[in-house]
């Protein structure tokens, strides 16, 4: 996966694109910057009901789902990540419309 040329994942800043481009969800759009198992990680929380969130790693591989989907739950690969993750850095968040 290609970083661009501010170091973050080139499929990280496409999704900051095309949030900018759609109107706000609920809750608003947003992409979080953690430290997970010793790795920078990049967190998109779900907008609505039953999507899943997202949690891709540092070359913009998506690693999991943590939470939501139909349990709440996510996709069960990353139990632990709420619990452990440190240092957040909120990368982007839309603007409300």
């Amino acid at each position: 996966e290609k970083k661009s040329s501010n170091g973050i994942p080139e499929v990280i800043n496409q999704l900051q694109l095309k949030f900018s481009a759609e109107k706000a969800g609920n809750p608003p759009q947003s992409i979080f910057i953690y430290d997970y198992h010793g790795s920078k990680v990049y967190f998109v929380p779900a907008t609505c009901c039953d999507k899943m969130s997202e949690l891709y790693d540092a070359s913009g591989n998506l690693i999991c789902h943590p939470d939501g989907g139909m349990t709440g739950n996510g996709d069960g690969k990353c139990v632990d990540f709420f619990e452990t993750r440190t240092n957040e850095i909120l990368l982007y968040k839309h603007k409300e419309d």
